[in-house]
């Protein structure tokens, strides 16, 4: 039993990062060729909208880290979990500030 619980607690973050990492691609990719895309009008909304999912990685994998400093597990997991998790909500930023349509302020 100590032996399969093992393994578990090894390849449960990877099975869990790989799964967000294929379901952010695969999302993109057909969003890409469907030509839905998301599109702004000036260039620094369009910057800060292709920046998102890097950002929500760099800003989880802080967190990871953080988090590994005061609680009781490896550093490792940690940031891949936490660089996972950030893929997952800078996806869903994209999503959400795509769809937000831009004001013109006159």
């Amino acid at each position: 039993m100590g032996l399969a619980s093992e393994i578990g607690r090894i390849l449960l973050p990877f099975v869990l990062v790989c799964g967000i990492a294929i379901f952010v691609v695969m999302r993109m990719k057909h969003k890409y060729t469907k030509g839905t895309l998301g599109k702004k009008k000036s260039i620094s909304a369009q910057q800060l909208l292709d920046s998102f999912i890097p950002l929500g990685m760099i800003i989880g994998g802080a967190l990871g880290v953080l988090s590994s400093l005061y609680l009781p597990i490896p550093l490792l997991p940690t940031i891949s979990m936490g660089a996972g998790i950030g893929l997952l909500f800078g996806y869903f930023a994209y999503e959400i500030y795509s769809k937000k349509e831009e004001r013109i302020s006159k």
